[in-house]
Protein backbone atom coordinates (compact mmCIF):
# COMPACT_ATOMS: atom_id res chain seq x y z
CA UNK A 1 0.00 0.00 0.00
CA UNK A 2 2.62 2.37 0.75
CA UNK A 3 4.16 2.38 -2.86
CA UNK A 4 0.70 3.43 -4.57
CA UNK A 5 1.02 6.32 -1.86
CA UNK A 6 4.37 7.53 -2.64
CA UNK A 7 3.74 8.72 -5.81
CA UNK A 8 0.83 10.25 -5.21
CA UNK A 9 2.23 12.33 -2.26
CA UNK A 10 5.06 13.00 -3.86
CA UNK A 11 2.68 14.61 -6.62
CA UNK A 12 1.10 16.30 -4.49
CA UNK A 13 3.89 18.21 -2.50
CA UNK A 14 4.90 19.24 -6.57
CA UNK A 15 1.14 20.53 -7.37
CA UNK A 16 1.45 22.53 -3.86
CA UNK A 17 4.98 23.80 -4.54
CA UNK A 18 3.74 24.74 -8.00
CA UNK A 19 0.86 26.47 -6.93
CA UNK A 20 2.75 28.44 -4.38
CA UNK A 21 5.29 30.21 -6.97
CA UNK A 22 2.99 30.93 -8.81
CA UNK A 23 0.72 32.36 -6.65
CA UNK A 24 3.36 34.24 -4.73
CA UNK A 25 3.55 37.04 -7.10
CA UNK A 26 -0.17 37.96 -5.94
CA UNK A 27 -0.08 37.80 -2.43
CA UNK A 28 3.03 39.42 -2.17
CA UNK A 29 2.15 43.08 -0.38
CA UNK A 30 2.40 45.91 -2.65
CA UNK A 31 5.58 47.40 -0.90
CA UNK A 32 7.53 44.26 -0.99
CA UNK A 33 7.17 44.72 -4.79
CA UNK A 34 8.42 47.94 -5.57
CA UNK A 35 11.50 47.42 -3.29
CA UNK A 36 14.34 48.76 -5.40
CA UNK A 37 16.35 45.45 -3.99
CA UNK A 38 13.71 43.28 -5.17
CA UNK A 39 13.94 45.35 -8.44
CA UNK A 40 17.37 44.66 -8.71
CA UNK A 41 17.63 41.04 -8.25
CA UNK A 42 14.85 40.75 -10.79
CA UNK A 43 16.50 43.12 -13.16
CA UNK A 44 19.83 41.03 -12.86
CA UNK A 45 18.94 37.52 -11.96
CA UNK A 46 18.26 36.09 -15.20
CA UNK A 47 21.88 37.38 -16.92
CA UNK A 48 23.65 35.58 -13.72
CA UNK A 49 21.24 32.43 -14.50
CA UNK A 50 22.53 32.47 -17.94
CA UNK A 51 26.35 32.89 -16.96
CA UNK A 52 26.37 29.68 -14.50
CA UNK A 53 24.76 27.75 -17.18
CA UNK A 54 27.32 29.07 -20.13
CA UNK A 55 30.06 28.02 -17.10
CA UNK A 56 28.38 24.81 -16.56
CA UNK A 57 28.72 23.56 -19.97
CA UNK A 58 32.54 24.47 -21.00
CA UNK A 59 33.36 23.30 -17.48
CA UNK A 60 34.59 19.79 -19.22
CA UNK A 61 35.77 21.29 -22.49
CA UNK A 62 39.02 20.01 -23.02
CA UNK A 63 41.51 23.11 -24.53
CA UNK A 64 44.57 21.33 -24.52
CA UNK A 65 43.48 18.99 -26.95
CA UNK A 66 42.01 18.68 -30.51
CA UNK A 67 40.18 20.15 -31.53
CA UNK A 68 40.47 22.69 -28.37
CA UNK A 69 37.41 23.66 -27.44
CA UNK A 70 36.79 25.24 -30.98
CA UNK A 71 33.12 23.71 -31.36
CA UNK A 72 31.90 25.33 -27.89
CA UNK A 73 33.56 28.49 -28.88
CA UNK A 74 32.55 28.78 -31.75
CA UNK A 75 28.95 27.80 -30.72
CA UNK A 76 28.77 30.18 -28.07
CA UNK A 77 30.28 33.25 -29.94
CA UNK A 78 27.35 31.93 -32.73
CA UNK A 79 24.45 32.21 -29.92
CA UNK A 80 25.50 35.33 -28.37
CA UNK A 81 25.71 37.03 -31.99
CA UNK A 82 22.33 35.71 -32.57
CA UNK A 83 20.65 36.73 -29.35
CA UNK A 84 22.12 40.05 -29.32
CA UNK A 85 21.25 40.36 -32.74
CA UNK A 86 17.47 39.26 -33.44
CA UNK A 87 16.66 38.67 -29.54
CA UNK A 88 15.16 35.19 -30.59
CA UNK A 89 15.77 32.67 -27.82
CA UNK A 90 14.66 29.96 -30.09
CA UNK A 91 16.38 31.12 -33.39
CA UNK A 92 19.48 31.28 -31.07
CA UNK A 93 19.32 27.72 -29.41
CA UNK A 94 18.71 26.01 -32.02
CA UNK A 95 21.58 27.52 -34.35
CA UNK A 96 23.80 26.78 -31.70
CA UNK A 97 22.44 23.34 -31.08
CA UNK A 98 22.84 22.51 -35.06
CA UNK A 99 26.20 24.12 -35.37
CA UNK A 100 27.51 22.23 -32.35
CA UNK A 101 25.97 18.69 -33.45
CA UNK A 102 28.13 19.31 -37.13
CA UNK A 103 31.46 20.61 -35.57
CA UNK A 104 31.20 17.45 -33.38
CA UNK A 105 30.23 15.32 -36.19
CA UNK A 106 32.64 17.00 -38.33
CA UNK A 107 35.63 17.24 -36.32
CA UNK A 108 35.00 14.77 -33.61
CA UNK A 109 35.79 14.60 -29.94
Amino acid sequence: MRDLLYPLEAFAVMAAATLACRAFPFLVPRRLQESRRLRYIGDNLPAAVMLLLVVYCLKGTAFSSSPYGAPEVLCVALVAALQLWRRNSLLSIGAGTGLYVGLVRLLGR
